[in-house]
C-alpha cells in the first residue's frame, strides 16, 4: 500500500467538511448502541422461543462479548497498519454480514447460528468501537478531545433506546407460554426482518464513510505516524509501565459487566418481582435507558464543574446503594431502584475510557484495543449472573453488579487524574 498520505486529506478541512466526519462517527455510537441493546430483547426471546435456563439465554451475551475481545487486537493492528477510517469501514462490513446471518439462522432455527451472528455483529463493533473512540478524540481542538468523545457517547444510548424499541415492537410478542412448534417457530422468526434493515443501513453507512474526506490523521498508517516508532509488543510493554491504564482496563471489565448484566435482566428481574409479560417489562427497560442517556447529557454538563473521575467515583457509590436495594428487598420498589442505576452509569464507559488514554502518546492506539477487550466482562459477569438466578434467584444475582460498582468507586475516587476536568483536555 503507498504509504504516501491522500494529498485530499493533508489540508485540515474547515466548516461544515470538518463538521461532516464528525457526524458520520458519532453515528457509530448510535448504531452499537442499538446493537447492544438489541442483545437484551433477545435474551428473554431466545429463552422462549428455545426453551433455555437463564444460564443457556446468557450465551447471547457471552457470544456477543468474546467477538469483541477476540476481535479488539486485530482491529488496533490494522489502524496502525492502515489507519482509523480503514478500520471503521471495515467494522460497518463485518457488522452488516452479521445482521444479515440472522435471516438464515432464524430460518433453519438453529440456536448456535444466531450466537455466531451474534459473534459476527460483535466483530463488527470491535473495529468501530477501538477506531471510533480514539478517532473522536482527534476530530478537532484537541483541548476539547474528552469533551466531545463524551458528546458522540450520549448518541449512544439513544442507539440503545432505539434497539429496544425496535425489539419491543417487531420482536417481543408479549406471549409467554408457547403451545405449538407453530409459535416457537413464529418467535424465531420474529428477528429476521429487524435484521436486515439494521444490515442495509450499515452497510450503506459504510459506502458514506469510504467514499467522505476525513482529517489527514484519521487516515494515516502508521508507517507514516510517530506511532510507527515501537512494534507492537513495545506498545504493550509500555503499557505495562502505565498503572493508570492498568486500572482503567479492570475498571471497565467491571462496568461493562455491570452495565450489560443490569439491562439483560431487567425484564427477568420485573418478570419476577412483579409478575408482567416481557412485553411490559421491555418497557423498564427502555425506562432505564431514557434515563441513561439524560445521565449522558447531565453528566457531561457536570463535567464543567466537577472533576471528572470524582463524579465517577461519586455516581458509582449511588449505584452500590440502588443495586443493594434492589439485590435485598425487590418487589416494585427494587425494580425503580434497578432502572434508576442507570442514570448514574451514563457516564461511567467514556470517563473510564478517556481518563485511561491520558498522556498514553504513541500508545494510544494499542491502549485502545486492550481497553475494548475489557469490554468481555459483559460475557464473564453475565453469564456469573445467569448461572446464580438459575441456582438461587435474580436478586441475588444483582449482587455482582453491586461488586462491580465498588471496583469503580475506588478506581474514581483513587485515580490521580480525579483532579483534572476532562472538559478542559491535557
Amino acid at each position: 500500500m503507498d504509504s504516501t498520505p491522500d494529498t485530499s486529506e493533508t489540508k485540515a478541512p474547515k466548516g461544515f467538511a470538518a463538521l461532516w466526519p464528525i457526524i458520520l462517527i458519532t453515528a457509530l455510537f448510535f448504531f452499537w448502541g442499538m446493537a447492544n441493546n438489541l442483545n437484551d430483547i433477545l435474551i428473554p426471546q431466545f429463552k422462549k422461543a428455545f426453551t433455555l435456563t437463564d444460564f443457556e439465554s446468557s450465551l447471547v451475551q457471552q457470544s456477543f462479548y468474546l467477538g469483541y475481545f477476540l476481535m479488539a487486537v486485530p482491529a488496533g493492528l490494522l489502524m496502525r497498519r492502515f489507519g482509523y477510517k480503514a478500520a471503521v469501514v471495515t467494522g460497518l462490513i463485518i457488522f452488516a454480514l452479521g445482521a444479515f446471518s440472522f435471516y438464515p439462522g432464524a430460518e433453519i432455527r438453529q440456536y448456535p447460528w444466531l450466537l455466531g451472528a451474534l459473534f459476527v455483529i460483535a466483530a463488527g463493533l470491535a473495529f468501530l468501537e477501538t477506531a471510533a473512540n480514539p478517532l473522536m478524540t482527534i476530530l478537532g481542538d484537541e483541548k476539547h478531545a474528552a469533551f466531545r468523545l463524551n458528546l458522540a457517547q450520549a448518541f449512544n444510548p439513544l442507539g440503545s433506546l432505539a434497539g429496544i424499541w425496535v425489539g419491543k415492537t417487531f420482536i417481543l410478542s408479549g406471549i409467554e407460554h408457547m403451545n405449538a412448534t407453530a409459535d416457537l417457530v413464529r418467535e424465531t422468526k420474529a428477528v429476521q426482518m429487524p435484521y436486515i434493515a439494521i444490515g442495509c443501513v450499515v452497510l450503506a453507512w459504510a459506502v458514506l464513510v469510504g467514499l467522505s474526506r476525513f482529517p489527514a490523521a484519521a487516515t494515516k498508517a502508521a508507517h507514516d505516524a510517530e506511532d510507527a516508532k515501537i512494534s507492537a509488543g513495545q506498545a504493550l510493554t509500555g503499557l505495562l509501565k502505565h498503572g493508570h491504564f492498568l486500572t482503567g482496563v479492570m475498571a471497565q471489565f467491571f462496568y461493562v459487566g455491570a452495565q450489560v448484566g443490569i439491562w439483560s435482566y431487567t425484564i427477568k428481574y420485573a418478570q419476577s418481582e412483579i409478575g408482567i409479560t416481557d412485553k411490559a417489562a421491555a418497557d423498564y427497560v427502555f425506562a432505564g435507558l431514557v434515563l441513561f442517556a439524560i445521565g449522558r447529557f447531565a453528566g457531561t454538563a457536570l463535567m464543567r464543574v466537577i472533576p471528572a473521575t470524582k463524579l465517577l467515583g461519586a455516581f458509582a457509590l449511588i449505584n452500590i446503594a440502588l443495586t443493594a436495594y434492589a439485590a435485598t428487598v425487590g418487589g416494585q420498589n427494587g425494580l425503580y431502584a434497578l432502572v434508576a442505576a442507570s442514570f448514574f452509569m451514563s457516564i461511567m464507559f467514556p470517563t473510564i475510557f478517556a481518563t485511561s488514554l491520558r498522556g498514553l502518546g504513541i500508545l494510544t492506539k494499542t491502549g485502545a484495543s486492550l481497553l475494548v477487550m475489557s469490554i468481555i466482562g459483559g460475557a464473564v459477569l453475565t453469564a456469573a449472573m445467569g448461572y446464580i438466578s438459575d441456582i438461587s434467584h435474580i436478586k441475588t444475582a444483582i449482587f455482582v453488579p453491586l461488586a462491580c460498582f465498588v471496583v469503580i468507586a475506588l478506581y474514581g475516587l483513587g485515580s490521580k487524574s480525579a483532579k483534572v476536568d476532562m472538559t478542559k483536555g491535557h
